[in-house]
């Protein structure tokens, strides 16, 4: 232990973490940069805070504050110690509706304080995209905005009081008419108001450098406003108070159609005397789907506000009869806005990636310009991008003139770093010549710093340089920022990654085969990080049980990219510290699409298994579950299901087995069907056939074996809406026999019997190798239907989401693969698109439940929706994961996690349905779940419409 851990220890209540994955947790945040910590330091109170400062500079160790680490500057980054607010020092402290103020903390995510201040008719007027996992403390060091700005300002137009601790340990109080000022700062600025009065831009979004202004007596001498925006480099704060404001109680939505976005620009400003709460741009470079959108190649977001609906709506049509519009669109249902917000909110991780798929890059995140000269800098900045052949999508609050924009710089190379930094410094010089400030939002951080004498001049950076000293004279805390900056191109994150591609399983289609920048896709937004999720969402449902950044997708992911990077994680795919961390993710794929930039933690946690076991002995839960496919094929072979289920019931021995196997003590061993749905299946008596398509059901594991139920319910749907139902081959040749769909003497002399099988178990576990083997039998087995057009009905959504997806990126030397994946369907999906005329049965209940987290992340659930619908299944299904996930729920130690998992959406779903609902699961760790935690047992949706066809025949 170092002597400065030993001295924390000793100091602080809080945590104290030197370790590797403490420090690799924070290297980075949503930047382009990378600093290593020598350690983290969770504080329990503002005791804890001051005692980490008299420990640091007692040694010349510089301190960094961090919220929720999105800052996008590189200014959350540090090479000493890094204080995590969000652990301990994350309540809200009170809140005052009738003075409309709220006491908080730093850590205090802004979500909770929104929700806290709703049921008074209050909210906190900034709002940042990452509202959700942005804390109060991030946005007042950096000064952040959002897209209700132009009603309601930055965070320093919200903030009355703030206490903060300075680094020599100091606790002030700051406020108005000099209020809680260190000493020499008042004489400072009564020794420059000259420059004070005529050198800041005069802009709604001038956030760069230090506010010294708001320090002059016509500003009230506002010294906790001047202490916004200086991205804790002044003090530390650890309490703050700020202002509410009403909220509307009714808002409506118009959406306007421009040709392209410098129309959108140029409109803007004209809109804002009629008073929106937002005017936002976006074009359609970085909309996925234009569906629901008026028309256009651009869009700006007016948002508008009143007493009630029709009043907004009255507002929000007279913007539209104000603006010169392709098209436009007005909504006031609240979730019809939603899902065209999360369309802007989104764009802070898209605009990640060009339309191409190529990798884009913050740096020029932010600037702004006067409003009325938005629609000239655009063409300006669209000049200089072509110039330096660069390409980028702007999008942000247009009504202030702020523009964001990914740019797709090649940080990988000492060529493209150059030219990163000719661009900046050229593109700096542009927004000066507009008016503007070089960050609008989010801090100058290392990106901006160095450049910010082109903005201000090298005699006021020197005034930002002698503040800094009056608050700050050891430099102690966050150097590097602001004043004495580090050059804007050094500390590159990427610098550190390998330059070759890393030997992987995989095949990483969309990333060029390299695993490096499948890894590089996470830049920190960290949607991940919410407490909540809204409507089907999923991700992350390992960090909503636990809280901790280790466990979320982008902890994860910085821990990938320090085993490639070596300097922190040293033993490669042999890391523990990774093994760890990922050792709690459910591989329930929400990243895959509730990620902007969609991550795939759990194919990387597939690929990082098989090469951290290789050679090795692997955990007993990767042969026992991990197999099970074998085990349930052997038997059902051997006619030993009863005999294994008797065994089962036996609690000692049960005990002992689960012991041994690596399974949570707490689970019950679910029993094996008498009889398989195969044997079923041959021995049923066979009516009528139809005339319609034929499909072919593909005999899961699950459905085989564990719920044959399942099977006969949906064979009974698809034969009663018409379709042929086939089941795959079961005899494996060398290659297609005759026209695929007959067989001679000798093919069948020659042939092996076996059975499909997607892989799934093996690719939880990271059996890549096995997973592969079982792939290319299944394919053999498969070779006749690929011969023909049917489609593959799967019933299981994690085994359709792996034939989608993991067979072929697992196997993408083979072209079959991406045959077969092709031709997947679900159950919904079968009968709308080869049964469209077939009407089910009404069924007419409520049905609650979960989207199974691989449905909604790979599959998708349209067709679910409908098809419920037509059957009137009223009511919507929960998001998140059931928490079972496959193997993860029975593997000794996850029984906790687990279960929180199935507490966050799924069971209080179940427990506040209403009488007589159908509780929908379509999974059969799902139905698993529910019914070893709740009692209840769920059904897949063949099976509710199979019943109703009973029904009906009675």
């Amino acid at each position: 232990m170092t002597d400065l851990e030993a001295a924390l220890r000793r100091a602080v209540r809080g945590e104290v973490g030197f370790d590797v994955t403490s420090r690799a947790l924070t290297t980075m945040d949503a930047s382009n940069y990378r600093r290593v910590p020598l350690g983290v330091v969770a504080p329990a109170d503002a005791d804890d805070v001051a005692a980490v400062l008299e420990v640091c500079r007692e040694r010349g160790v510089p301190v960094v504050a961090r919220g929720g680490g999105t800052s996008i500057a590189g200014q959350a980054t540090g090479t000493g110690v890094v204080l995590d607010f969000t652990r301990h020092m994350n309540r809200l402290v009170g809140l005052d509706p009738q003075a409309r103020t709220a006491v908080v903390q730093p850590g205090l995510v802004l979500d909770r304080l929104q929700d806290a201040a709703a049921p008074h008719g209050l909210r906190f007027g900034p709002d940042p995209s990452t509202h959700s996992r942005c804390t109060l403390g991030g946005m007042i060091g950096n000064n952040s905005c959002g897209s209700h700005s132009v009603a309601w300002g930055t965070t320093a137009d919200s903030v009355l009081e703030l206490s903060v601790v300075t680094a020599r340990g100091r606790r002030l109080r700051l406020g108005q008419q000099w209020a809680g000022a260190p000493q020499g700062l008042r004489e400072l600025v009564d020794g420059d108001l000259a420059r004070l009065r005529t050198g800041f831009p005069d802009l709604p979004r001038r956030i760069s450098g230090y506010a010294l202004d708001a320090l002059l007596p016509e500003n009230g001498a506002d010294v906790a406003r001047s202490f916004c925006g200086s991205e804790g480099t002044l003090g530390v704060l650890t309490e703050a108070v700020v202002r509410l404001v009403d909220s509307p109680r009714a808002r409506a939505l118009a959406v306007l159609g421009y040709a392209d976005e410098a129309g959108a620009a140029e409109a803007a400003a004209g809109l804002l005397p009629l008073g929106p709460l937002t005017a936002e741009g976006m074009a359609v470079d970085l909309v996925p789907s234009t569906e629901g959108l008026p028309r256009g190649g651009a869009w700006l977001f007016v948002e508008t506000g009143g007493d009630t609906e029709a009043e907004a709506r009255a507002r929000a049509e007279a913007v539209v009869r104000a603006a010169d519009v392709v098209d436009a669109l007005v909504v006031t249902d609240p979730a019809g806005q939603r899902t065209l917000w999360r369309i802007r909110e989104d764009a802070s991780g898209t605009a990640t990636r060009m339309p191409d798929g190529s990798e884009a890059w913050p740096g020029w995140e932010d600037c702004a310009v006067p409003p009325a000269r938005l629609g000239g800098y655009l063409r300006d900045f669209r000049s200089l991008l072509t110039a330096h052949g660069l390409r980028g999508t702007p999008y942000g609050h247009f009504g202030d003139g702020c523009i964001h924009v990914r740019i797709d710089f090649d940080l990988l190379t000492d060529a493209g770093v150059a030219r990163f930094r000719r661009f900046s410094e050229e593109l700096a010089d542009v927004v000066v010549a507009h008016g503007g400030s070089l960050s609008g939002e989010h801090g100058d951080g290392q990106a901006r710093a160095e450049l910010l004498p082109r903005m201000y001049g090298a005699e006021t950076v020197a005034l930002f340089e002698r503040a800094k000293a009056v608050w700050d004279p050891d430099d102690l805390l966050n150097p590097g920022m602001l004043v004495r900056p580090a050059p804007l191109d050094t500390n590159l994150r990427f610098s550190v990654l390998p330059r070759e591609p890393v030997d992987v399983a995989f095949g990483y289609p969309s990333d060029g085969g390299d695993f490096s920048a499948a890894v590089r896709r996470c830049v920190g937004v960290a949607k991940c990080r919410t407490t909540s999720v809204s409507g089907s969402g999923v991700m992350c449902p390992s960090f909503r049980a636990t809280g901790e950044e280790e466990h979320s997708t982008r902890g994860r992911a910085r821990l990938l990219h320090e085993m490639l990077a070596g300097e922190l994680v040293t033993d490669g795919w042999r890391s523990t510290e990774v093994r760890d961390a990922l050792d709690l993710c459910l591989s329930c794929k929400g990243c895959r699409s509730d990620c902007p930039v969609e991550v795939d933690m759990a194919t990387y946690k597939a690929e990082f298994l098989h090469h951290h076991y290789e050679g090795r002995r692997r955990p007993a839960a990767h042969y026992t579950m991990g197999w099970l496919p074998v085990w349930l094929r052997w038997a059902a072979r051997t006619r030993t299901a009863p005999v294994v289920n008797a065994l089962a019931s036996v609690r000692p021995l049960a005990a002992v087995a689960k012991r041994l196997g690596g399974i949570a003590g707490e689970r019950e061993v679910p029993r094996l069907a008498g009889e398989t749905f195969s044997r079923w299946w041959r021995g049923r008596r066979r009516g009528a056939a139809g005339d319609g398509d034929l499909v072919v059901l593909w005999p899961d594991t699950f459905t085989e074996h564990l719920s044959p139920s399942v099977g006969r319910a949906a064979v009974r749907v698809l034969e009663a809406a018409g379709l042929r139902v086939a089941l795959p081959p079961t005899l494996r040749s060398r290659g297609v026999i005759g026209d695929g769909t007959s067989t001679s003497a000798l093919a069948l002399l020659t042939a092996r019997r076996g059975q499909v099988c997607c892989g799934l178990t093996y690719v939880s576990t990271g059996q890549l190798d096995r997973a592969r083997t079982v792939m290319r039998r299944t394919l053999d087995l498969m070779a006749p239907v690929l011969e023909t057009s049917a489609p593959v009905v799967v019933l299981e959504p994690s085994c359709a989401a792996a034939l989608r997806t993991d067979l072929p990126e697992l196997l993408h030397d083979d072209p079959r693969a991406a045959r077969l994946a092709s031709r997947v369907l679900t159950f919904a999906e079968a009968l709308e698109r080869h049964a469209p005329d077939w009407t089910p049965p009404a069924v007419n209940l409520p049905a609650v439940g979960q989207t199974h987290c691989h449905q909604h992340a790979v599959l998708g659930d349209a067709a679910d929706r409908r098809l419920r619908e037509s059957a009137g299944l009223t009511g919507e299904l929960s998001g998140g994961c059931c928490g079972l996930a496959g193997n993860f729920g029975f593997e000794a130690g996850h029984y906790e996690v687990s279960a929180a998992c199935a507490e966050d959406q799924l069971l209080p779903a179940v427990r506040e349905a209403p009488d007589g609902a159908v509780v929908l699961a379509d999974g059969f760790s799902c139905r698993t779940q529910l019914e070893q935690l709740a009692g209840v047992r769920g059904r897949h949706l063949a099976e509710v419409l199979a019943e109703g066809l009973e029904g009906e025949r009675r």
